[in-house]
């Protein structure tokens, strides 16, 4: 008899830890709630605005050309350097255009002595009128050749067709350089242009003098006030976009040519309308969705009739239960307006105070219990801190 109690009893421990163990089981799949970061939605000013990305370009800029051959003998500035239009940049060996410019010269005194001498003598009837005209087309002829020539020799000095910088050098000296070829590249700074492809919905709100600002990647933290230039009237039909010119003034050289920014134009502004981040917006099948946070239903508690030794056993083996989740997802269909780069407008399907999940939505479903990460009491909360302050 002493054996068969000691079987029973070790039978009845087997079975109480067996359901202790599930019910362990079952209590960390309970918990396991999917953690998330959520947002209010309260009122706030919201910007009605466009955005898009460009890379700046400059306004103005220019290849400088060789217009005459020669031996590169000194070069004048360098890559960076801020140069004036007219400015000579660089000088060509002279040697060969300075004597044919002498050269022509020489002869254009002599043809001048025989046309004065030849006026004379057609004055006095002593030439003819065929005779002193040929002598006056050699004499014009001859100016124009010496022009030619001087204007040969001006070519050898290099000179700026624009104001700017000076972005690229492409000789060095005592390089043998040809006609056209080039020999440097300058931007002009100020201003520089963001050239943006906006959809055709727009057309008839993005005007010219809006404003706009632009920030970069370059340059983290800082925002560039600049206005929109031109907005062309055509709408390409490949693309269903137009071209909006956006103008931006140098700010001390610190905006460069070549830099990729984001351009936001702002044309209108509510001062308190409902808004939430962008972060939780969902879109999908044509629908634009938020998952709210809501308070989940307890569920219902699980009783079985016991008696008996199993009863007491059961008892002895219970484990406390575990905090009940009482949040999950809803996803709830919104109507949404005025957009800016942080946030969006909601004009239907929310409330003042709802909450939304911004970090984790694709991680959740309509029904999905949740464990909200961050510090920002639900509205309830707010409003019950605020009944108990005097």
């Amino acid at each position: 008899m002493v054996r068969i109690a000691l079987i029973f009893s070790a039978f009845l421990l087997l079975v109480g830890c067996g359901k202790g163990a599930a019910d362990k089981t079952k209590a960390a799949e309970t918990t396991a709630l999917v953690p998330v970061e959520a947002a209010t939605a309260a009122a706030r000013p919201i910007d009605a605005s466009y955005s898009g990305t460009a890379t700046l370009e400059a306004d103005r800029e220019a290849d400088v050309v060789a217009k005459t051959g020669g031996v590169l003998l000194k070069l004048l500035v360098e890559e960076g350097d801020t140069v004036r239009q007219g400015q000579v940049l660089a000088r060509l060996d002279d040697a060969s255009p300075r004597l044919s410019l002498t050269k022509a010269e020489a002869t254009l005194r002599k043809l001048e002595a025989d046309y004065r001498r030849a006026d004379e003598m057609f004055s006095k009837k002593l030439l003819s009128l065929e005779e002193h005209d040929k002598i006056k087309f050699d004499l014009d002829n001859q100016r124009a050749v010496y022009d030619l020539a001087r204007l040969e020799l001006s070519y050898t000095q290099v000179v700026a067709p624009i104001d700017g910088v000076i972005g690229k050098r492409l000789v060095k000296e005592g390089n043998l350089i040809q006609i056209n070829q080039p020999l440097f590249h300058i931007v002009d700074f100020d201003p520089l242009l963001g050239i943006l492809n906006v959809p055709e919905r727009e057309l008839n709100t993005l005007k010219p003098g809006q404003a706009v600002s632009m920030v970069v990647d370059a340059l983290p933290g800082q925002r560039f006030p600049g206005v929109i230039d031109r907005v062309s009237p055509v709408v390409e039909a490949a693309s269903g976009t137009f071209r909006v010119t956006c103008r931006f003034n140098a700010d001390a050289q610190t905006l460069k040519p070549g830099m990729f920014g984001r351009i936001d134009v702002i044309y209108d502004r509510k001062q308190d309308a409902l808004a939430i981040p962008r972060s939780a917006l969902i879109e999908e099948d044509g629908e634009t969705a938020v998952y709210l946070i809501v308070t989940a239903a307890p569920p219902a508690a699980e009783t079985k009739p016991k008696d008996g030794e199993e009863a007491d056993a059961a008892k002895a083996a219970a484990v406390p239960a575990p905090p009940v989740p009482t949040l999950q997802a809803q996803r709830r269909v919104v109507r949404i307006g005025f957009a800016d780069s942080e946030y969006v407008e909601v004009r239907d399907g929310l409330q003042s105070g709802d909450r939304v999940i911004t970090v984790g939505r694709n991680a959740v479903r309509d029904g999905t219990l949740v464990q909200v990460l961050d510090a920002a009491p639900a509205p309830a909360a707010v409003a019950t801190d605020a009944e108990k302050r005097p």
